[in-house]
């Protein structure tokens, strides 16, 4: 039976496409955004997540580890990554919930089951399901056979994608996709190494197809102070978008904070600790400028 690995299941979710949703969360993605807010959705394995705000030095954890990982220093409890083997002890021993496995291989059906468990919601809402990441399309048979078990059941869904994928998986999932969410980043493809780790060429092409297919497409821009909120950029997105057979609707999205303690917990470093989110004032100026492409944009 088809399988996959993934983060979170979030229930009741707005904000991924219309109505009340189930979103679900898949773990492993080929982009390295400096300004991820969902760094646990990078790599494709479980990994460990350590609290240490809620760590009570009781040093069961040091116990119970098989690798020899753990250590205390002072008022300190360290976790060596390199020799953590994700076995999960460690969790199952602290009472206080400083450690977390995050990351779980989960069958279609498992899937299915949690979110058959909210239909009245996507019934009452016009909702549905809403696969996101981390990148669903770079688990592409697990997430094939879950938009046919959607489709099935006459479920509404959403793909949340930066779109970097060949374009082979994703006509094998586009029929089966009602609506997608596709982030553009930058157009420049050599900042777009820069600050992503991939090149957009493949990115751009497929949005482009998938324009002249038809398809229902809502872009997403993440607004990042510094990096991609200059006038250039701006323009250039765009003429792009303009040129698209079926133009999309935008949507803007203000930077925020709110995954900076995560890069903690899992022993990342963040790369961007200076940007602040930009204000309400700024984020109308630059849907000015995109409008004045005459594209739909929404903050």
């Amino acid at each position: 039976m088809t399988s996959g690995i993934i983060f979170d299941i979030r229930k009741y979710s707005i904000h991924d496409g219309p109505g009340i949703r189930t979103t679900v969360f898949f773990k492993g993605c080929p982009l390295k955004c400096d300004w991820c807010h969902n760094p646990e959705g990078r790599a494709f394995k479980p990994e460990l997540i350590f609290r240490s705000n809620r760590c009570i030095l009781c040093e069961s954890c040091l116990e119970a580890c098989p690798s020899g990982a753990i250590t205390r220093h002072g008022d300190l409890i360290l976790t060596d990554r390199e020799k953590c083997r994700t076995t999960g002890e460690c969790v199952l021993v602290c009472d206080a919930e400083a450690r977390e496995l995050v990351g779980r291989r989960m069958s279609v059906d498992q899937v299915m089951e949690e979110i058959e468990a909210d239909r009245a919601f996507y019934d009452q809402s016009g909702g549905g399901v809403t696969f996101s990441g981390g990148e669903p399309l770079a688990q592409p048979a697990f997430l094939t056979s879950l938009l046919v078990a959607c489709k099935e059941r006459d479920l509404h869904t959403t793909l949340d994608t930066s779109g970097y994928a060949s374009w082979t998986v994703i006509d094998k999932v586009r029929g089966y996709v009602d609506l997608f969410l596709y982030d553009l980043k930058l157009m420049d493809n050599v900042r777009h190494r820069r600050y992503t780790g991939v090149s957009n060429q493949k990115i751009l092409a497929n949005l482009r197809s998938l324009s002249e297919l038809g398809h229902r497409i809502l872009i997403r821009i993440p607004v990042i102070p510094g990096i991609n909120d200059d006038e250039d950029n701006l323009r250039q997105t765009g003429a792009f978008l303009a040129s698209l057979p079926v133009q999309p609707a935008v949507e803007l999205l203000a930077y925020h904070q709110s995954g900076l303690a995560k890069y903690d917990s899992l022993g990342m470093e963040y790369r961007l600790p200076e940007v602040l989110p930009p204000g309400s004032l700024r984020m109308e100026g630059l849907a000015g400028i995109l409008r004045e492409s005459g594209v739909q944009v929404m903050v």
